[in-house]
């Protein structure tokens, strides 16, 4: 009898249970939003999987911290050799016209529509379906069903707004209808400048050394020859004792150097232009971001901006032995694009320029040579052809020939952004010889002795940071501000934003600074007095490293206390041999004297590390954001988690299912794809 009477308790109980789920779960149901995201929202990739990992490496902590993570999960290789290959870009670092991304075929400059990732947010019941309708008022509508939890996706049109319509079952016989506009905003950003504009200092793909290979070196008597790290896989003679080398062994030379995006401008993923562009596509879910890269390494405003320049570098690419020698000038290339795009849209407009020149106009590199060449020999050969200067010459081009250049650069970039210069902001440059605050570096080989006529001269570096720090980036900010008397026609329109955040940072990281967190290899061979290569020709024919190690453990691309290049670090990174130089340099043997010295110091000596680079576009973003009128994203906060709840003690009879909460609206993070 007792245990008829539980049978029949239980059976009217299971009811009940059953429908108090069924209420708790509807209780959770009605809360819903339409959250959308654009995919693969940085144009330059081709791949959604690119993308992807640059947004999974972002925790809202900056760029340089996204950048430090990715450098430790590449132990110090870097993440562009893997997506350099993948650009909008054909084998020169141009543009392409059409670029097929993610398997569709888009105009690059004006596509005619955007893909998207469409969601509900909230708990709709289990299992349900949803139907989906997109109206993008002008073709038919598209209609869809799907799971409630999945993404839906679609293309929609470029410049038009598409009403998405979702009605979302509850369970109980009804449905509740979600509505939202989905206006993708397509911004068109240009990069122009000069090298630490383009991103020297930093290939998307390193060079790979190994060995030993011999250059001559200017002297009359005693050695007349060392060994540093050669080109890996290299097969031909590594020594100088054959004569000059033939055109087939330049060519294998060649074919083994740094890879860039461009690589007559040395144009790089890393470049602090790229990274702003790219940080504000992954921040912002509604955005499309339009890239255009045009600086170039070397450029000045008349040679560079407004006239072709000779490319500072020739290197092998796939399919093309021989290139130009020259880069097409910069504001040329961006007059024909935007034509271009006009022709197809009326109304595409450049909606920002990000900006760096002046560098070279008062011939910085030439500076720096001043700075760290001290054997008279080289000294003499670079001054004669003008790529030696002191202070003083340089002062004297700051004061009277940059103020002219200045004003007819902004003269020439009023029509690209519709007449108000605050439209292009400009990122001044960071003190290189900066050990901390007021303290210039202290000079002496540590960085330079990759070539034994190096060695940075403690006078002459003292006289150039000072130069930099109270004449020349204080006189590029009167010139981009109008701060200055007469120095613009029309300062409310004629008035650039100017960036110069990050030189503070900048004044703790220069090219000397060492730390104990420093890559090991940096710890144990490059020596602070110097001493990093071995003398003995014979031994440094297999091995010149004093530690030991082969140059191949070097990891260009791991965290270290310097943002700035180095002679030594420039050599390992990208060994370059530059093309656009004056015919009087211009070797025809790759073991010649001159190659030695510009190798070390081409591919990016005194200029940022992907890290400085990073820290540059850290400073430049919240401006950029400005220009655009884009909403800060809120601060990400890491608390630790509360401690759990005691459980509370059920009911003998009746079990209630757990509470849960409803998702709040985000936008849509799918898992990354294999690459």
């Amino acid at each position: 009898m007792r245990l008829s009477l539980i049978l029949a308790v239980l059976l009217v109980l299971a009811p009940l249970d059953a429908a108090l789920a069924q209420l708790a779960q509807l209780a959770q149901t009605g809360n819903f939003h339409i959250v959308w995201e654009v995919k693969n929202r940085f144009r330059l990739f081709r791949n959604q999987a690119d993308f992807l990992r640059q947004v999974a490496a972002a925790r809202g902590d900056g760029i340089l911290a996204a950048e430090q993570r990715l450098e430790r999960d590449t132990d110090g290789l870097g993440w562009a050799k893997d997506v350099v290959g993948d650009l909008c870009l054909d084998a020169t670092g141009n543009l392409l016209e059409t670029c097929v991304r993610d398997g569709v075929s888009e105009n690059y400059l004006v596509p005619r529509d955007h893909p998207i990732g469409v969601a509900l947010s909230g708990m709709a019941p289990a299992g349900a379906i949803c139907a989906w309708t997109f109206d993008d008022g002008k073709g038919p509508l598209t209609q869809t069903s799907a799971p409630c939890d999945q993404e839906v996706k679609l293309r929609v049109p470029y410049q038009r707004t598409t009403v998405a319509t979702v009605d979302v079952p509850l369970g109980d016989g009804t449905a509740q209808r979600v509505v939202t506009e989905i206006a993708v905003r397509d911004v068109l950003i240009a990069g122009l400048g000069d090298s630490v504009a383009a991103g020297e200092g930093d290939p998307d793909k390193a060079v790979e050394l190994e060995g030993g290979f011999c250059f001559k070196r200017f002297l009359t008597g005693g050695v007349s020859q060392y060994f540093r790290p050669g080109r890996a896989g290299y097969s031909d003679d590594r020594s100088c004792e054959n004569g000059p080398s033939s055109p087939a062994a330049a060519l294998d030379w060649a074919r083994h150097g740094a890879r860039w995006m461009n690589p007559a401008c040395h144009r790089s993923l890393y470049s602090y232009q790229v990274r702003t562009a790219l940080a504000l596509a992954i921040e912002q879910p509604h955005l499309a971001v339009t890239f255009i890269p045009l600086a170039c390494t070397g450029a000045t405003i008349d040679a560079g901006m407004f006239n072709s320049q000779s490319a500072d570098d020739c290197p092998w690419v796939v399919g093309i032995d021989t290139c130009s020698g020259h880069s097409p000038a910069q504001l040329t290339e961006l007059s024909n694009l935007m034509a271009d795009a006009q022709r197809q849209d009326p109304q595409r407009k450049l909606d920002m320029v990000l900006l760096t020149v002046g560098a070279n106009d008062v011939s910085f590199g030439a500076l720096v040579a001043n700075v760290i060449v001290q054997s008279t020999a080289e000294r003499l050969l670079l001054r004669q052809a003008g790529s030696i200067v002191s202070v003083a010459d340089s002062q004297k081009i700051l004061e009277k020939d940059l103020p002219g250049e200045f004003a007819r650069l902004r003269t020439a970039l009023k029509p690209f952004v519709g007449g108000n210069l605050a439209r292009v902001v400009f990122v001044s440059y960071g003190n290189p010889a900066m050990q901390a605050p007021n303290q210039p570096c202290p000079g002496g080989g540590g960085g330079f002795d990759v070539h034994p006529a190096f060695s940075a001269d403690k006078e002459r570096l003292n006289e150039t940071a000072e130069f930099v720090d109270t004449k020349f980036l204080p006189e590029l900010k009167v010139l981009a501000t109008c701060d200055g008397n007469n120095v613009c026609r029309d300062p409310m329109t004629d008035r650039m934003t100017f960036v110069d955040s990050h030189q503070a940072a900048f004044a703790r990281h220069g090219m000397c600074v060492r730390g104990p967190d420093d890559p090991e290899f940096d710890r144990q061979c490059f020596s602070q007095t110097g001493d990093s290569f071995q003398t003995d020709l014979i031994k440094a024919a297999d091995n010149p490293m004093v530690c030991g190690r082969s140059a191949s453990d070097y990891r260009p691309y791991a965290p270290r206390a310097r943002w700035i290049r180095t002679a030594d670090d420039s050599y390992f990174t990208a060994m370059t041999y530059p093309e656009g130089i004056p015919a009087m340099l211009k070797p025809s043997d790759i073991h010649d004297a001159i190659w030695g010295v510009l190798s070390a110091v081409y591919g990016g000596a005194v200029h940022p590390t992907a890290e400085g680079y990073a820290a540059m576009a850290d400073a430049a973003l919240p401006a950029a954001r400005g220009v655009l009128g884009l909403p800060t994203p809120p601060a990400v906060q890491a608390e630790p988690l509360p401690p759990p709840a005691p459980p509370t003690p059920a009911s003998p009879s009746i079990v209630t299912p757990p509470a849960v909460a409803p998702v709040a609206p985000t936008a849509i993070a799918p898992a990354p794809r294999a690459p």
